[in-house]
């Protein structure tokens, strides 16, 4: 891939899709696994607060950055087509704005929105929560392997 600015925008996907990988990582390795293992009300109460906190500026920059930063290296690498690491640069690309980002807005998004309507203490969260943690889970296992994919292959690109 050689040097300059792309070889550098390659290094800050490999980092920010490591780093969003991680996150995602830990949520499906334990942290919803923890909020599962507590009364509903209380599960919900955190995961609520969770979702708040995620949307503040440290998170964003870096889920944000990255898929902006994806999206802008897809294109480059679809227009310039290097002769080394193109396509492991597309495959990056796809992985992560569709298998992170893409998951995020359709599958996780709308169930932490409807959870966020509902009253932590009432009856119909304490219905929901099983469900809610189970589905969200199971896409964020995908956005997790999605995101640590990109990361690899945005490092392929780098190296071959």
């Amino acid at each position: 891939m050689g040097d300059g600015a792309y070889a550098v925008l390659t290094a800050l996907g490999v980092l920010g899709t490591g780093l969003v990988a991680g996150v995602f990582c830990a949520f499906s390795t334990f942290v919803m696994r923890g909020l599962a293992a507590l009364p509903p009300a209380r599960g919900v109460a955190a995961m609520q607060s969770v979702n708040v906190a995620a949307v503040r500026p440290p998170f964003m920059a870096v889920f944000l950055g990255t898929t902006v930063l994806s999206a802008v290296l897809t294109a480059v690498t679809l227009v310039t087509w290097p002769d080394e690491g193109a396509v492991a640069s597309v495959v990056g690309g796809v992985l992560f704005l569709c298998g992170s980002f893409g998951l995020t807005v359709a599958a996780n998004i709308p169930r932490n929105e409807r959870l966020a309507r509902l009253d932590a203490g009432g009856a119909e969260a304490a219905a929901y929560w099983p469900a809610y943690v189970r589905g969200w889970t199971r896409w964020n296992h995908v956005r997790a392997v999605a995101s640590a994919g990109a990361a690899l292959a945005y490092l392929l690109a780098l190296t071959g």
